[in-house]
């Protein structure tokens, strides 16, 4: 196993944060569609926030398997969208200002996320532009010695309470694709810069999600992270950060889900017996258990080349893909053993089954890592 002593240490110390100061408060952020602020404020007391960043920037200095092990321990909170606002921060929003920002967009962006005082989030789709990221639209001009940034953002994680943005823009022509794309660290502060609608989801009901809006948003040259025209390549580095970390901590959600259905497949009766004693359902468990463990044990297994700072782009996408699967098969089966109850909103399994099917869409459709795995494995 991947995990020594430091992290088996870590892991305590998240599970008991998060079943005193998360879980408690599941249900009740859940039915308001949001969770406060203080828990990044928390996080960040704790360290939890900059896990793997120097602690010259107030991080921990731990390897990749420590990130692996929060996004496990926060899939316990029941509350998906929790985990997901805390990854964006943790995971996705901030790597890139750590590899290519300037000295002054660490302290400015990356220290205040780290302690939890300033909230980020990353802005890539758009109306017109999902998967075929090549294609945005939001365009970042230079005028008059600064950048005049124009366009929108829809779906983004941390969207409506953000302080800042990883803004992916276009500073070259439409027509040059994935050339001519650039990123910028842009505040929520500035003139311009407004949240249009915060979006209602099937799942993650506790991370808000926001469609945003940039009007004439002036930037200086301190704004561009990393080369101007390198934010496409850039990108997906990110992305790949993004789709390994999503991956473990949703088969970390599948486990938990299995958890708590192997419980009460030992406790409800039915014909005068557990459900559990009935062969059907005894083999559905050992089914869902085999499925886990494997997905678990490769996605392991990539991490471990992540955390050597290899860049294997296949093996993620065969890892987001299988986890994908797994975790579908997973929420579909576990519901049907929960039965009736299971279908209730009250129920923290039709919960998971609801959250469990961003997996599937965010950060790369199935179809795209398909694309991926055929372009990069098999020379198709």
């Amino acid at each position: 196993m991947p995990f020594t002593a430091e992290h088996d240490a870590l892991r305590e110390t998240v599970r008991d944060f998060v079943s005193k100061e998360l879980r408690p408060h599941a249900e009740e952020w859940e039915a308001a569609e949001h969770f406060p602020n203080s828990v990044f404020e928390r996080m960040g007391e704790l360290g939890l926030l900059g896990l793997r960043y120097p602690e010259k920037y107030g991080g921990q200095g731990g390897d990749y398997f420590t990130a692996i092990v929060l996004a496990e321990e926060m899939a316990r909170c029941r509350s998906g969208g929790v985990g997901m606002a805390i990854t964006v921060q943790a995971e996705m929003a901030t790597p890139p200002i750590f590899k290519w920002g300037t000295e002054a967009q660490k302290q400015k962006y990356l220290v205040p996320a780290i302690n939890g005082t300033k909230i980020a989030a990353l802005g890539i789709t758009e109306p017109d532009a999902g998967s075929d990221v090549a294609n945005i639209r939001t365009r970042a001009e230079r005028v008059n010695g600064h950048w005049r940034i124009n366009g929108s953002k829809l779906y983004i994680t941390n969207g409506v309470r953000c302080d800042y943005i990883l803004l992916v823009c276009r500073t070259g022509k439409q027509e040059d694709g994935a050339h001519g794309i650039t990123l910028f660290l842009v505040d929520k502060e500035l003139p311009g810069f407004t949240v249009s609608r915060k979006l209602k989801k099937l799942g993650m009901f506790s991370s808000d999600t926001a469609e945003l809006s940039f009007n004439d948003v002036e930037v200086g040259d301190d704004a561009v992270l990393g080369e101007v025209g390198q934010g496409f390549y850039n990108l997906m580095w990110e992305l790949q950060g993004e789709r390994l970390i999503g991956s473990a901590g949703a088969i970390a959600g599948a486990e938990v889900a299995f958890e708590e259905t192997l419980q009460w497949c030992k406790q409800r009766e039915a014909f005068g017996r557990p459900i559990g004693a009935f062969q059907v359902n005894r083999h559905k468990l050992v089914d869902m258990y085999t499925d886990i463990t494997v997905a678990k044990n490769f996605v392991y297994n990539v991490a471990e080349k992540w955390n050597r700072e290899e860049y294997p782009v296949s093996e993620i996408s065969m890892t987001k893909l299988v986890v994908g699967r797994v975790t579908s098969t997973v929420a579909d089966t576990c519901l049907q053993l929960f039965g009736g109850f299971g279908y209730m909103a009250e129920a923290g399994i039709s919960r998971y089954f609801r959250d469990s099917r961003l997996i599937r869409i965010g950060a790369g459709t199935d179809e795209v890592m398909k694309e991926i795995i055929a372009k990069t494995s098999l020379g198709l």
